[in-house]
């Protein structure tokens, strides 16, 4: 019994130290989305040529992410955790010091890079330890990843009002960053490998349960990373915002979808994944017409809140559903991973390329019709409402090894 009881501790402790790091993770996001105006006006790049830099993020991420299970496989999780967060709080400041296109776009791989081998990690640590509870943490661990990118926003904006240099805002965060991952690290789940496991493969193709999971996942990240980088930039150029309000549009939708995902367990528990889903989709698309049609700022900020009230519980879901969809969760939650994660940075990107051929406001038109996606595509996790696991207190014993 006192070692069950030792082992449940062990793993509660874990859930603590995963959800920092998913709130150090985020913090890093938020501070870079809030000053996407001032990098863009440093680097002198047009909405076209910085949308080309932002393709970059999603390029470094695609060709990193696969990576990441090697890199645990060989550390052990806690160590490649730790080194990847690292990594990741450290790439903030590249950006801000690119003084051209060029630079731009190698600031911006390593920075997708790095931000995609430690997502993939500790959300794989973030299934470990809600398989190993019984219960749905998973959206709370993503609401603590809001809760972090609008920790982040908000210091972005009180930046962007202060006109200071984001060089030295993004120093300044990355060093406070820095500490407070390494420390959170040295309490996570040092998943270990067993000395004859094979490590797993550089690539692999997600199954069929994974493409049909991250439809899913693939509208809601993409209406994410559309309005995390071009919010500020919609509000400053489309409504001749200020840049202090332009950064608050951003932090506002934050705000929305660190409270929703705060929640948003007891929400999944109550009405089930698809109720959920589909109804944050009808929330994301009417908020996205609020964008589409808004004459002034408060009506345009209004519909990226309600934006991110739609979205904020999808992907939390989509690993949920992923890590019960087969007999290889870990290869289904990885292949929703690169989906998904793969969606929020190519659309900035996208977006940039249609606004330079027409205007914003039809970007966040695409933006829109992707959103009400969920609504049809919501079907595929009843799946997952149906298979969701129920452990008995002495199964939440920690792991030794990777399955």
């Amino acid at each position: 019994m006192s070692d069950v009881v030792h082992a449940s501790a062990e793993v509660r402790r874990a859930r603590y130290a995963v959800a920092a790091v998913f709130a150090v993770h985020g913090a890093v996001t938020g501070s870079f989305a809030t000053r996407v105006p001032w990098i863009q006006d440093h680097a002198s790049v047009g909405a076209g040529q910085l949308g080309f830099a932002l393709a970059f993020t999603a390029f470094g991420a695609s060709c990193a992410m696969p990576l990441a299970a090697r890199v645990s496989h060989r550390f052990g999780s806690r160590a490649a955790l730790r080194g990847l967060i690292v990594l990741w709080t450290l790439s903030l400041v590249l950006p801000a010091l690119a003084p051209n296109l060029y630079t731009l776009c190698l600031a911006m791989f390593v920075y997708g890079a790095s931000a995609g081998m430690a997502d993939v990690v500790m959300n794989a640590l973030g299934v470990e330890v809600e398989n190993l509870l019984g219960k749905s943490i998973m959206s709370g661990l993503h609401g603590m990843w809001s809760a972090g990118a609008l920790v982040g926003s908000a210091g972005g904006t009180l930046a962007a009002h202060l006109d200071a240099d984001a060089r030295v805002h993004f120093a300044l965060a990355t060093a406070c960053l820095t500490v407070l991952g390494v420390l959170a690290c040295q309490w996570v789940l040092d998943v270990q490998a067993g000395a004859d496991e094979e490590p797993p493969p550089r690539f692999a193709l997600p199954p069929k349960s994974a493409l049909l999971i991250g439809t899913v996942g693939f509208c809601a990240v993409f209406a994410e990373g559309a309005s995390l980088d071009w919010s500020a930039v919609y509000l400053k150029d489309r409504l001749d915002s200020s840049a202090g309000l332009a950064a608050a549009c951003t932090t506002g939708f934050m705000l929305t979808m660190a409270v929703a995902r705060i929640v948003g367990d007891a929400v999944v528990n109550r009405f089930g994944s698809v109720r959920t889903v589909r109804l944050g989709g009808v929330l994301a698309a009417g908020g996205g017409l609020l964008i589409v049609l808004a004459d002034h700022p408060a009506v345009a900020m209004t519909g990226f809140a309600l934006m991110g009230l739609g979205i904020a519980v999808v992907v939390p879901l989509c690993f949920a559903a992923a890590g019960r969809s087969g007999p290889n969760p870990s290869q289904a939650i990885a292949g929703v991973a690169t989906i998904t994660y793969t969606s929020g940075l190519i659309a900035p990107s996208l977006l940039g390329g249609v606004a330079q051929a027409t205007n914003l406001t039809v970007s966040f038109v695409l933006v829109t019709v992707l959103a009400g996606g969920l609504v049809a595509f919501a079907g595929v996790l009843r799946a997952g409402d149906r298979d969701r696991p129920k452990l008995s207190p002495t199964a939440a014993a920690v792991p030794e090894r990777r399955s």
